[in-house]
């Protein structure tokens, strides 16, 4: 029964863990994308911006595949950064590049 509770507790403790993870990359890549998207600014130091936070928040492991470009969402100049990690499957020690996620941010016009 005990060894029964301990692993339905690290299971309970893993999937909060691969939650943080997710939320936190998209996080960064949602502030990457917004610093990217500023005036005066562009996609590749949003896609430094997000690398900055994930080594700072997370690994270097998790900042090892981060891109940005623009897009058109509806006819209007988006800024995407797009971050591919690994998935954590037993604390952080994760499974290829299984966790994909996206960060927009509307590219801002510089005024005259």
């Amino acid at each position: 029964m005990g060894a029964l509770l301990t692993v339905l507790f690290l299971l309970v403790v893993q999937a909060g863990l691969v939650l943080h993870v997710r939320a936190t990359a998209v996080d960064c890549a949602s502030e990457g994308a917004r610093f990217g998207a500023l005036a005066g600014s562009s996609p590749a130091a949003g896609a430094e911006r997000t690398r900055q936070l994930l080594r700072t928040s997370l690994s270097p492991r998790y900042a090892e595949d981060v891109s940005a470009g623009v897009v058109d969402a509806g006819g209007v100049p988006t800024v995407e950064v797009r971050v591919r990690a690994p998935l954590p499957v037993v604390g952080l020690v994760g499974v290829g590049r299984a966790l994909d996620v996206r960060g927009h941010a509307v590219q801002e016009e510089a005024s005259p």
